[in-house]
């Protein structure tokens, strides 16, 4: 088991174990993280799992595949270079510790 860190809307941090293979996504909504949605059940369909990674983090994961990069077009809060659909990333141990934040808006 990792970490994963999610900074909250209202700048608090909520932590949680994350199960590897599991995505940052599916954690989320399992840990009740308020602001992820997931709507689409994980299948990179609806972009309300959009999340900013950290700077420090995300030289730590692949880069979107051109299904995410479409899906991230659609994101309600602003993209930014960091922006990412928690969907797609699959905790593993090379990932404990990831930080992600919620974005104000998911639509």
């Amino acid at each position: 088991m990792s970490v994963i860190h999610f900074i909250l809307k209202d700048g608090s941090t909520r932590t949680l174990q994350a199960r590897h293979g599991a995505s940052v996504m599916e954690i989320a909504v399992l840990g009740n993280v308020p602001g992820i949605a997931g709507e689409c059940g994980g299948s990179c369909a609806c972009a309300t799992c959009h999340v900013y990674v950290a700077d420090a983090d995300v030289d730590r994961l692949a880069p979107p595949d051109d299904m995410e990069t479409d899906m991230l077009s659609a994101v309600a809060a602003e993209r930014l270079a960091c922006s990412r659909l928690a969907c797609q990333i699959a905790m593993s141990a090379e990932l404990d510790g990831l930080t992600v934040r919620v974005p104000h808006t998911q639509s």
